[in-house]
């Protein structure tokens, strides 16, 4: 009873102290924040859960329930003497840091069917694809962004060019307007859209239709790649292009190297993943920035350090 006491103790410490679960409201007490389960397993082994009580501090809005344990930080192992990025709480680096992984490592594609090849995946995220092939690579890097700016409320930070280079922001969807494409024209018609997740998730379908890595490319800024940070992204605008997101960056102090993990999505429309490091397998799904010199090399993509781009607040 003595040992099952402490590691109950060290679960809730590692939880509160490293702000994995975190309160939305501004009380800090820990009644707020977890209640703390003691079950007893099959195998006569105590199970110990953090319930949420107030909403979390990392929402994600496609899942019903949010389990921190299944989270990128909790579920990734940091390169051997780095240490993580600090960031903001309420950042988007922050937000793509605690993404929940999905139990299932198969990349699948928009119809249900897996892919042929299963070798570019580390990790899958816990996402749902759509039914549609669209989805893909520069598809799902807008999607992320676009689900954190809905998580954290900031409507009015959603917008995106299609490709004829109109914007199409969501704080003119949700009021009840819907973008029609005529010639190279876009006409905006009285809808029923609002600002309800349903319509949140139409309104990126209508994105995903019209736009893609040439447009997403030119609405980005250019970042040095040694000034890499969670949610930058590596993109070559196209017809074909390939776009892949940084979620997560790591720091070795002593070495003052960094390194960071990519995630993608591809053609046809498929599970969002994370990708392997196909130049280092000891290292993988790192990539560290010493060991790039002329190229970014993935598994089914090479990228020229200055193709990484950053959103622009």
């Amino acid at each position: 009873m003595r040992n099952g006491i402490a590691v109950i103790i060290a679960y809730v410490q590692f939880f509160l102290f490293s702000g994995i679960v975190a309160s939305c409201q501004t009380d800090t007490s820990v009644s707020n924040k977890v209640k703390i389960l003691v079950e007893q397993s099959s195998s006569s082994e105590q199970i110990i859960s953090l319930v949420k009580v107030d909403s979390i501090k990392y929402i994600y809005p496609w899942k019903d329930q949010y389990r921190a344990t299944q989270s990128l930080v909790n579920k990734i192992k940091l390169p051997t003497g780095f240490n993580r990025v600090n960031t903001k709480r309420e950042s988007f680096g922050s937000w793509l840091n605690h993404l929940p992984l999905s139990d299932d490592n198969t990349v699948y594609l928009y119809n249900g069917e897996e892919k042929g090849s299963q070798a570019s995946q580390f990790k899958v995220l816990d996402i749902d694809i759509g039914k549609r092939d669209l989805q893909q690579c520069a598809d799902a890097v807008m999607r992320l962004r676009a689900e954190y700016l809905f998580a954290t409320n900031q409507f009015e930070k959603i917008h995106f060019k299609y490709t004829n280079g109109v914007n199409i922001p969501f704080s003119k969807w949700n009021k009840g307007f819907y973008p029609t494409l005529k010639g190279n024209k876009v006409v905006w018609t009285s809808s029923a859209n609002n600002s309800s997740y349903n319509s949140f998730k139409k309104y990126l379908i209508n994105v995903f239709m019209y736009a893609g890595t040439a447009s997403l490319e030119k609405e980005m800024k250019s970042i040095n790649l040694s000034e890499i940070q969670s949610g930058d992204v590596f993109i070559k605008g196209g017809f074909p292009g390939h776009a892949v997101i940084v979620l997560d960056v790591v720091v070795n102090k002593e070495g003052g190297d960094k390194a960071f993990i990519l995630a993608q999505s591809y053609m046809p429309a498929q599970s969002i993943h994370i990708l392997r490091n196909p130049n280092n397998e000891s290292l993988s799904p790192w990539y560290n920035l010493k060991e790039i010199t002329n190229f970014i090399e993935t598994p089914e993509w090479t990228f020229l350090p200055n193709q990484l781009k950053r959103f622009v607040e």
